[in-house]
């Protein structure tokens, strides 16, 4: 489409216009066509002799004829002739289509998916966890806290949620849409999903939704503070699968590293996970270095944003073609009504 020589700025247009272009600019060529044609194809003229007498009236009188009027002619004004040219212009301006050509409109692709893997086992209910003033808190008030803030800076990402505890279930398949994500974060609970820990289940179910991603950069971000208690497939095996789908595996231990039991971490799991998959493994043990924990994730994983712009376009084609039909019509209702006829001469 060629627009860029023809183009006019529109400063202020409260329709969103700024620039209207012709889309078929070349059309502008048939301007001159009617004088080429009258250069070319002069208008035919026909000489008739025709005998003039000063007794016309005594002559029909001796004849026994009577006098009719003449043939009315039209006389030909510089009204005429503008009009023509006027209507003939807007014609050939609505052949080359103008168009209202709007602000770009910028949309980002999805460059990457991104998975986060939440623990809602009880013991993410301790109060062991300080915050960033120093105060303790539960450790998912906390994780809430700092996933609610990666969830909305995201740009160019597609997030997905899943909660864990004694089961995994997606809570919300890959979207755009972050407001929905950071809502259903906030409605999280400890405990929704059961009270143990199935670590490797919640890896399988995240390499289930990857499965319609089309993206290369696929990363699972996982948080967990305690082992895994409630697979039915190990945390490792679980990884090696989702290496062979090309799931990067981001893992994150919370907690209290000494405790016992089905409360203790096992980061030596979530580093073997992590590593098996081309992740990394990190241990936040307060709120603000689990923020920083995610900001190296966003940093470490970042990939160019692939972006798509256009400009939305309007065709205008009807005003000059509306506004040559109404002057043909009302151009010629004005010539008629002042047209004078006068007796043909012989």
């Amino acid at each position: 489409m060629l627009t860029a020589a023809h183009c006019l700025h529109r400063r202020g247009a409260g329709f969103g216009c700024i620039v209207l272009e012709l889309a078929y600019p070349w059309a502008l060529l048939a301007l001159p066509l009617p004088l080429l044609a009258w250069w070319i194809l002069p208008p035919r003229r026909e000489r008739v002799s025709a005998v003039r007498v000063p007794f016309f009236e005594q002559l029909v009188s001796a004849a026994g004829s009577e006098a009719r009027e003449g043939a009315i002619v039209i006389r030909r004004r510089l009204l005429q002739t503008t009009l023509a040219a006027v209507v003939w212009v807007l014609l050939v301006i609505g052949l080359a289509k103008p168009e209202c050509v709007g602000e770009p409109i910028v949309r980002s692709e999805a460059a990457r998916d991104v998975m986060l893997a939440l623990d809602l086992s009880g013991s993410m209910d301790y109060r062991d966890f300080p915050d960033e003033e120093g105060n303790n808190v539960s450790r998912f008030a906390a994780v809430q806290r700092v996933v609610d803030r990666f969830v909305t800076d995201r740009d160019s990402d597609r997030i997905g949620l899943i909660v864990f505890g004694t089961k995994a279930y997606l809570q919300l398949p890959f979207t755009r849409d972050l407001d929905t994500a950071s809502a259903l974060v906030s409605l999280m609970e400890v405990g929704m999903a059961g009270p143990q820990t199935a670590l490797g289940d919640s890896i399988g179910l995240a390499i289930r939704s990857f499965e319609s991603s089309e993206v290369e950069d696929r990363i699972l971000i996982l948080l967990t503070d305690g082992n895994d208690t409630a697979s039915k497939m190990t945390p490792i095996n679980a990884a090696e699968i989702a290496k062979l789908n090309g799931v990067s595996i981001y893992t994150i231990g919370i907690g209290d590293t000494e405790a016992t039991g089905e409360d203790r971490v096992d980061f030596e799991v979530l580093g073997t996970i992590a590593e098996r998959t081309g992740g990394q493994f990190f241990n936040a043990q307060d709120e603000a270095a689990l923020a920083q924990v995610y900001r190296r994730i966003d940093e470490t994983a970042a990939v160019d944003v692939r972006t798509q712009s256009w400009r939305p376009r309007t065709s205008l084609i009807h005003w000059p073609a509306g506004a040559a039909l109404l002057l043909l019509l009302s151009g010629y209702g004005v010539l008629l009504a002042g047209s004078r006829p006068r007796r043909a001469r012989i």
